[in-house]
């Protein structure tokens, strides 16, 4: 088995960057594999000592068979410093394992990636490993299966899937239809495309709606696990873009997977699974309007 590189993006978190290494180094492989750290700037002076004691704990890292770390002399923000470092060690490794500061892999976790970046090397219609499953209703689904969503809470790629990326809002917003557009959304469950419009307004800006547009634009698949390898441990209010939140809570998966899926097509279940997880989570009309009315209050 090639090991993959894997790639781990830190800022601001320490306790979060801790426990993400920690769970990180009880998988086997751990030993095995080459890590990279990329380590963001502060972005204003008030940020600058939780930085500075990441950094601190970051060059003590050991266990892994090498220890890289990247330290940025300026914000990047996290969008640009992952665009960077995947299409670097893509580039240099041919595939890459991606992490954030804030995910608690299961003790499997590096096994599922590097044998499944091994078992769908060549197959073209496969650009994308996920480690997360939202938490479906798994009775009736093998062990992995195929999607169309990319979820990006831990996964992996090739070099030849990642030369599709594009991050171009201005260019998506003039091709999408709306059929395409209520595809894209899961059929209308989820609201992904909310991310294109506010990146090209320049309300946000984040990269992995538009690595999922990428593959979803040539067609691709993403592999999951049903039960999930990765554990986000970030909506607690501590990071960008996640807010305080329990709906994506997962449990980690046990075990070692056995099954990988060799019918390179979105599994239909999994789906409608998935579809029915984004209903059960979407906001009333009330819900929505009372959250207007408190983004408003508090200014």
């Amino acid at each position: 088995m090639n090991r993959a590189p894997i790639a781990l993006f830190v800022y601001n978190r320490p306790t979060h960057t801790h426990q993400t290494v920690e769970a990180l180094l009880k998988n086997q492989l751990s030993k095995e594999s080459d890590l990279f750290i990329f380590s963001d700037a502060p972005k204003s002076v008030a940020q600058t000592d939780a930085v500075r004691e990441v950094r601190q704990y970051i060059r003590q890292i050991d266990g892994f068979k090498s220890v890289t770390i990247v330290e940025r002399d300026r914000n990047w923000g996290l969008a640009n410093s992952i665009i960077d470092g995947v299409t670097r060690l893509c580039n240099e490794y041919g595939r890459v394992i991606v992490l954030e500061d804030d995910l608690i892999t299961s003790p499997y976790f590096l096994s599922f990636m590097n044998v499944a970046l091994d078992a769908y090397q060549d197959e073209e219609k496969v650009m994308h490993i996920s480690g997360y499953m939202f938490p479906i209703d798994v009775t009736g689904l093998p062990e992995t299966f195929f999607l169309r969503t990319a979820s990006c809470w831990g996964w992996a790629t090739w070099d030849r899937a990642w030369e599709h990326f594009s991050k171009e809002p201005k260019k998506l917003l003039g091709e999408y239809t709306a059929q395409t557009i209520n595809r894209f959304n899961m059929d209308g469950t989820y609201n992904f495309w909310a991310q294109v419009e506010q990146n090209e307004s320049g309300l946000i800006n984040t990269w992995a709606v538009f690595w999922y547009a990428s593959v979803f634009q040539v067609g691709g698949l993403c592999l999951h696990p049903a039960i999930s390898m990765v554990s986000n441990i970030g909506h607690d209010d501590s990071g960008e873009h996640c807010k305080r939140s329990h709906d994506f809570s997962a449990a980690l998966a046990s075990r070692q997977i056995a099954y990988f899926e060799n019918n390179i097509i979105e599994s239909a279940l999994a789906h409608d699974r998935t579809r029915n997880f984004f209903l059960a989570i979407r906001p009333s009309f009330f819900q929505r309007v009372f959250a207007a009315i408190k983004s408003r209050l508090i200014v």
